[in-house]
């Protein structure tokens, strides 16, 4: 199957939420994996102290990936990360990651 769309999450962590930030990926629900034109994803730790995590999901279309972004399944997937953003909010703490997407259209393998 050919990869045509690729989306790419850049997480920043604070030092102190970065083990708890893997242990939500080491035992992630696998929400994504039967989403219809889902291929593969990789979650990627930074070589160096202070770096980005990224989190690399390879879809067979654009239209694919935004059915992900605005699923139950995706809100499923991500419930625990929003239930800490949310505690460190009503605690009055500032947020312990942030992220950003940037996509891509895979134009050679």
């Amino acid at each position: 199957m050919n990869q045509q769309f690729v989306a790419v999450n850049y997480i920043s962590c604070t030092v102190d939420y970065r083990s708890r930030f893997e242990e939500l990926f080491t035992s992630r629900a696998h929400a994504i994996d039967n989403m219809p034109g889902f291929i593969n994803m990789h979650v990627l730790k930074p070589a160096a102290e202070g770096e980005d995590y990224l989190i690399v999901s390879y879809w067979e279309t654009e239209d694919a990936f935004k059915g992900w972004t605005s699923s139950e399944a995706f809100r499923i997937g991500h419930r625990r990360g929003f239930e800490d953003l949310a505690k460190a909010r009503q605690e009055g703490n500032p947020a312990p990651m942030s992220s950003s997407f940037k996509t891509y259209q895979v134009i050679s393998e």
